[in-house]
Order: C-alpha cells, then sequence, then structure tokens
C-alpha cells in the first residue's frame, strides 16, 4: 500500500499546520491526498464543462475514503489557435501542462491524480506527466460535443465546415450567410470536436493505454453518463493508491503498443504519432522505437473503424457503435491482453467483461476479414524530402490521390500560404509546400489543416497536395504529408524546394521524393541560409530546446 497520512507524522508537522490552513482537517489529512488536475477553463468548448466533472470526481474521491485538492491548468483550443501567431503555442502547450502537474504532484506529495482534459494537446501532456510521476493515474475527458446542423452536402457540420465553407465562398460558391450562418450551427454544445481529430483521437489513445475506464473515452459531454463516470473515478483512483498500482504499471511499451494498433484500426489523428513518441520518451523508451512500430503496423494492421471525417458516422455514432471496447474486442487476439489497466484489471478482463448498451454498428466498427481498408490508418513517409519521417493518414486520403505527382509552389508559413489560396493563386497539380513550420522554425509546429480545409471548399482537395513540416489534425481533406524531418530550419530538403520542382507522393508504398539531381541539391545547399526568428518567453525557450517531430518534440 502506498504512503498516505504523511502529514500527520512528526516529520511533517510544519507542513501540516500549512495544509489546515486550506481548511483540510487532521481526517482529511489521514486519507489518501488525490490530486484533481482540471483544466476547466470559460473560452475553450471542450473545457468548459469540466468543472462540473470535476465535482464529481471529488465527490467520488470522498466516497472511496480520500481527499480530494484541485488545482488547475492551462488548456488551448486548436481551432481558436488555429491561422494566427496563437497557434505557435499550442504544441509547447503540451509540455508547460506535463511540467505543471509534475510540480504540482511532487511538491505536494499527492498519493494519486485525476487528470481531467478533452483537447488536442492536453490530454497527451496530462499523460506524459503521468509516465513521469509514476504514481496512481487516471484520465478522465470531458466528452466529445453533439453533431452539429447541416450544411449543403454534409451531413453533420462540425468547426472545421466552417473554415471549408471560407474556401467556397472565396471560390464564389457560397455566401458569406451561409458562412456565419455556420458559426452558430457547428458547434452545438460543450465538448471536443464531433469528429475524429486529435483530441478525441488522444481521448481513445488514452483509454486503449489502460490510462482511462473502459467505455469512457466517447462518452457525448452532454450525457449523463459521463458525470457518472466521473463518480466511479473518484472512487477508482483511491483504490488503485490503496492497491499501489501506479502508472509505471499500466503506461509500458507494450501497452504502447496496444495503442499503436488501435491506432491502425481507426485511423485517428497524425497528431498522435508526436503524442505517442512524447509519451515514450517519458518512460525512457526511444522515439525511433516508436517510429517503427508505428511503421510497421501500418503495414499489418487494417482500418476497421471508419469515423467522420472519413465517413458520414461522428464521435457520437461511434460512442453508440460501442466505441473503444467494440473496436479492442475485434483486435483482441492481436493485443497484449496482460496490460494492467486502471480498472484494477488486465486488458483481457476487461474485454471479456465489458457490458455494451446499444447493438453493434458492422458499418461503422467491421471486423479484421472485412475492414474497411486494408492500409493502416497512420503511413510513415520517407525519402528524400523526409529522410527521417512525414506523417501520413491513408484512411483521411481518396483513393483517387493516395498516390500524386505534381509542381511545387513554396511557401515559407501558413500565412503566406492561407493567403495565395485565398487570392485563388492554387491551381490543379500543385504541390503546396509550407515549410518553416516545424518545432524550432514555427517555433511550435503549427497544423496546416486551415489550409488544406480552403483548398478543399474551392473544389481542389482531390487535384492538389499539401506537404509540410508543421502538423495536420484529423480532420484534413485531399493529399497531405505532416511532420516531414528534418525541417527546414534544421536544413531539411523541404528547405531546398523551389516553386516549379517535381514532387511525387505515395502513400500506399510510404514514398515522398523531390525529383532534383543530387548535384542540384548540393548546390541549393550552399546558398541557402536560414535566420532564426526573434523570439522572446516561451516561444524562445521552446525554439532552442524542442526535438524533431520524430523525437516527440519534447524539450531536451
Amino acid at each position: 500500500m502506498k504512503e498516505v497520512g504523511i502529514f500527520n507524522t512528526e516529520e511533517y508537522i510544519s507542513n501540516k499546520g500549512m495544509c489546515k490552513g486550506a481548511s483540510l482537517s487532521d481526517d482529511d489529512l489521514s486519507r489518501p491526498i488525490i490530486g484533481i488536475a482540471n483544466s476547466f477553463n470559460e473560452m475553450v468548448p471542450g473545457h468548459n464543462n469540466l468543472r462540473t466533472i470535476a465535482q464529481y470526481v471529488k465527490n467520488g474521491v470522498y466516497r472511496g475514503g480520500g481527499t480530494p485538492v484541485e488545482f488547475g491548468t492551462i488548456a488551448i483550443c486548436d481551432g481558436i489557435a488555429t491561422g494566427h501567431a496563437g497557434g505557435n503555442y499550442v504544441l509547447p502547450s503540451r509540455d508547460n501542462i506535463a511540467d505543471s502537474i509534475e510540480i504540482q504532484a511532487k511538491a505536494h506529495k499527492f498519493n494519486g491524480l485525476v487528470l481531467i482534459a478533452s483537447c488536442d494537446k492536453i490530454v497527451p501532456g496530462m499523460i506524459m506527466a503521468a509516465a513521469r510521476l509514476n504514481i496512481p493515474c487516471i484520465l478522465i475527458n470531458g466528452g466529445c460535443m453533439l453533431s452539429g446542423g447541416p450544411f449543403r452536402d454534409v451531413k453533420n457540420a462540425d468547426a472545421s465546415t466552417v473554415t471549408k465553407a471560407l474556401g467556397m465562398y472565396q471560390a464564389g460558391l457560397a455566401t458569406m450567410d451561409e458562412v456565419q450562418a455556420l458559426t452558430t450551427t457547428c458547434v452545438p454544445s460543450s465538448g471536443s470536436c464531433q469528429f475524429y481529430g486529435t483530441a478525441n483521437t488522444m481521448c481513445c489513445i488514452s483509454e486503449a493505454l489502460g490510462l482511462s475506464l473502459p467505455g469512457t473515452a466517447a462518452i457525448p459531454a452532454p450525457y449523463n453518463e459521463r458525470l457518472r463516470a466521473s463518480l466511479e473515478i473518484g472512487v477508482k483512483i483511491v483504490e488503485l493508491v490503496q492497491k499501489d498500482i501506479t502508472s509505471g504499471k499500466i503506461l509500458t511499451l507494450k501497452s504502447i503498443e496496444n495503442a499503436i494498433i488501435f491506432l491502425m484500426a481507426t485511423g485517428g489523428s497524425t497528431n498522435a504519432v508526436i503524442h505517442l513518441c512524447a509519451i515514450a520518451y517519458e518512460l525512457g523508451i526511444s522515439p525511433s522505437e516508436i517510429i517503427d512500430l508505428i511503421d510497421d503496423y501500418s503495414k499489418k494492421i487494417p482500418a476497421i473503424a471508419n469515423i467522420f471525417p472519413a465517413s458520414q458516422y461522428d464521435m457520437e455514432d461511434f460512442y453508440y457503435a460501442g466505441g473503444v471496447p467494440a473496436v479492442m474486442k475485434e483486435l483482441k487476439t492481436l493485443l497484449y491482453g496482460d496490460c494492467m489497466t486502471v480498472s484494477g484489471k488486465t486488458l483481457e478482463d476487461n474485454l471479456n467483461e465489458y457490458k455494451f448498451l446499444y447493438p453493434a454498428n458492422k458499418d461503422l466498427i467491421r471486423n479484421l476479414d472485412n475492414p474497411h481498408d486494408k492500409l493502416g490508418g497512420i503511413a510513415i513517409m520517407r525519402g528524400n524530402l523526409a529522410p527521417n519521417t512525414g506523417v501520413s493518414k491513408p484512411l483521411g486520403i481518396h483513393e483517387d490521390v493516395r498516390q500524386f505527382v505534381g509542381k511545387a509552389i513554396c511557401f515559407d508559413s501558413e500565412e503566406e500560404c492561407t493567403l495565395a489560396i485565398s487570392q485563388n493563386k492554387i491551381n490543379p497539380g500543385h504541390v503546396v509546400v509550407v515549410r518553416y513550420e516545424g518545432p524550432k522554425g514555427g517555433p511550435g509546429m503549427r497544423e496546416m489543416f486551415k489550409a488544406s480545409k480552403m483548398l478543399d471548399g474551392q473544389g481542389l482537395a482531390r487535384f492538389t497536395a499539401v506537404i509540410t513540416d508543421g502538423r495536420f489534425s484529423g480532420t484534413n481533406s485531399g493529399c497531405f504529408v505532416g511532420h516531414i524531418s528534418p525541417e527546414a530550419a534544421a536544413g531539411g530538403p523541404i528547405a531546398l524546394v523551389q516553386d516549379g520542382d517535381e514532387i511525387s507522393i505515395d502513400v500506399i508504398n510510404r514514398k515522398l521524393e523531390l525529383h532534383v539531381s543530387e548535384a542540384e541539391l548540393v548546390k541549393r545547399r550552399e546558398s541557402w541560409s536560414y535566420t532564426p526568428k526573434k523570439l522572446k518567453g516561451v516561444l524562445a525557450r521552446y525554439a532552442k530546446l524542442a526535438k524533431s517531430a520524430d523525437q516527440g518534440g519534447v524539450l531536451e
């Protein structure tokens, strides 16, 4: 059993005085002290419901015999930060969150942690903290939002639909009134975005890792079931402390492999690659080993689940189809069933005992013998343009453009690129190259999904491609490759591309090639130079300390 009640001992008598100053009683201090890391804020739809969830968690902790103490972390919404300089701060915030939880937990000697998060970088940041701390930890997310209203040929619009509609407006295919109407109907409730983007991918990954209770990842935010689950989690964390089931017994190379298999089978966000690498780094596992595992499993695990934007089914549909347990049950023979989970039981036990509430949706979640696609959900790309890695998502790319050859049109920032798109300067056959947006060059490795969505709105998604040393989300359109490493700021080959160069993208065979002679590239490198941006504060530190995308973008 984990040592509890330390502030009631003689050694910590002075510390006890400070704790009682926070209105904690002798009885409170005799129980397991459970830190509640709450990323609530009033700006982010995925997090503005977390205050209520935290209260239910605390009620559960009391019921289980522990003492909850809540503290806050930052939480940035990619959708709000995207398309402007705020996007530079999103990935660095992940490591800031991990740091803040580590500091709070170590300084106040928490016996266990409940991690409350929903959105893109907050969930992986909290998992990274759990990996560092090796104390009992459970993650509960705030749930996905409900489906948005319809728009044209889209069944249920979402926040990214607004960007697509903007592209349509720029091409004369939609009115500004339609675009404005979407801003009212696309986000109808609290919660993470309806589609299978980074937020919901990482929430599901947490469950696949065993760090969230079975069946909790996909419960929609407004559902009362989420509050009942939050209460249960409060009780469960005290049990984990009593049984000394720490995060180190749950987060292992085997559980990461389980998460990778799940990712391949569901076609989640490409950002999962950088986050799994970062989680592995915290565990002392080489990120390169994770990249190799992703590459290997992507060639063996077919996509058996198909979630919006890859299909008409959104996250609410995925919940009714059985969510993560339904997928993992189909993958059971491929998984490490002996992995420990926060239920206090093994993954195999969880899958054997799990009770599904609704009938199976065999169109959404299929089996290995009848997959949606033979290709795994994520592809690790390599070639002379990506000597280390590039990352793509076959399931999110129409079969017509999984192999694409075109002429480069180059931009040295996201702003340059989106301005050119808005001015209708991108033509069929273009490979849009967006560079100096990597971890160091951005800095912060912004998401380029705005460019892909605008091109989609202009009717160019199946006639162009986008490649970048920045990132993408899970809601991209058209042929795309992100995470290109080495990045341009580090002198990667993407820095040497010129307008008009021929580039071939082969997502099926995992190849990304620049058709320029080596002699010409040597000549271009001799004249290439890079001047880092003048920065202060967080971005200056991140640019100085961040590792490359294929190393998880973590801080050295």
